[in-house]
């Protein structure tokens, strides 16, 4: 008996669930029918992935959505709707990552999109500018937004299909730039990033005319770190223009080179060299001083020493406005004697290493001494005409009687 009153118990509760499961799948495809019959009330569109760079927007989502549909899409039956095929039309859109439909209760089209959110803009050696995203994706200029992001220069292409190496050189790109964005310093202090002809990267700061030599994009982070500790250690207290170049190639470490180490050297020998021949010079007219009242004509000039100056000063570097404007300084003091200031720049470096012999300062050059001559005598002016020569006094003229015919 209690196994018979077990068994109608265990049949009774399988009755019962089978009973509920089959209510459960009626109501659903209740649902579904209804849900199939009802029509599209309205379009929601929900952009994520951007950090307020919009490259594309809620219009143009709807957009592409009315398009696909042949028209408007608000007032169809919900079964006419092939979300998958929708979803595949909005990914093929270069700045939409992933999408995502469905219809909620309400009948209401949910489009759910991720934005392709670029990281650096490029520029190729061509001209040709763009974007790249974190997948280094290339991307188009848009017209609705300029984002702010990190500026690499000198891209060696701007083709579609890139090689290994220039993918290799956008992936290091796209490592660097997130590095940059991810730290408010290197985002104020880096202007731009030039990329070399051997692939390497040069920074651009945007403060102070140095330019740090990074290297390629191996350990970046490291010598991110190394840059930060050297500005904030040596850069602050040195000046921002004092070294010309910084290099974090090397291993714990950071070289340093100062700015115009060579050229102060050099403008050093060559204002000492303009003194020996401004001598010579000097001494070379001193002793031509016994022609000063002679004639100069059908002999050459010497060149004044001006010439000579301006002469030795030119170089080919002669752009920089800074170095211009030193060498007019040094000739200024060579030719008003000033000699105290021939050898001082506004930034001399701490030790000036050279192998050469100091030179000897030149003799003072001997002031030319002026000719002694005689003052000339005033013209004698002759009178004109045949006119009588005075007579010696007390004598009177003799007369001449004209001679008989």
């Amino acid at each position: 008996m209690a196994i018979k009153k077990q068994q109608i118990i265990k049949g009774v509760v399988t009755s019962l669930w089978v009973a509920i499961g089959a209510g459960v799948l009626l109501l659903l495809i209740a649902a579904m029918q209804k849900k199939n019959a009802a029509l599209c009330s309205a379009v929601e569109v929900e952009i994520k992935g951007v950090s307020n760079n919009f490259f594309i927007d809620e219009s143009d989502v709807k957009n592409l959505i009315q398009k696909e549909c042949g028209g408007n899409p608000k007032g169809k039956p919900v079964k006419q709707f092939n979300l998958k095929k929708l979803e595949s039309s909005l990914e093929k859109e270069v700045w939409i990552k992933h999408a995502e439909l469905f219809f909620d209760n309400n009948g209401v089209l949910k489009a759910i999109i991720d934005e392709r959110e670029p990281v650096a803009r490029i520029f190729s050696t061509s001209g040709a500018t763009f974007y790249i995203d974190s997948s280094t994706m290339i991307l188009p200029m848009s017209e609705k937004f300029s984002a702010r992001l990190p500026v690499f220069t000198n891209f060696p292409s701007d083709a579609k299909v890139l090689t290994a190496a220039d993918s290799s050189l956008l992936n290091g790109i796209n490592h660097l730039s997130q590095l940059i964005l991810a730290d408010s310093f290197l985002m104020g202090m880096i202007d731009q990033v030039d990329i070399t002809a051997k692939y390497d990267f040069e920074i651009i700061p945007k403060i102070g005319k140095q330019v740090i030599v990074f290297g390629n994009a191996n350990n970046a982070e490291t010598k991110f770190n190394k840059l930060k500790l050297f500005y904030k250690n040596i850069m602050l207290k040195a000046g921002w223009n004092r070294y010309s170049s910084i290099n974090l190639q090397y291993n714990n470490q950071v070289v340093a080179k100062l700015r115009n180490k060579e050229d102060i050297l050099a403008d050093s020998l060559r204002t000492l060299q303009l003194l020996q021949i401004m001598a010579d010079h000097a001494a070379a007219m001193a002793s031509d001083s016994s022609l000063a009242g002679q004639s100069a004509e059908g002999m050459d000039k010497p060149e004044p020493a001006n010439d000579i100056i301006q002469h030795s000063f030119e170089r080919e570097d002669d752009n920089n406005p800074q170095e211009l404007q030193e060498k007019n300084q040094i000739q200024q003091n060579i030719t008003t004697g000033n000699v105290d200031h021939l050898t001082s720049e506004p930034t001399k470096p701490a030790v000036v290493a050279t192998t050469t012999q100091p030179v000897k300062p030149a003799k003072p050059a001997i002031k030319p001494v002026p000719l002694k001559t005689k003052p000339q005598s005033k013209p004698i002016i002759k009178p004109p005409g045949n006119t009588l020569k005075k007579a010696d006094s007390g004598k009177k003229p003799k007369a001449i009687m004209p001679a008989n015919p």
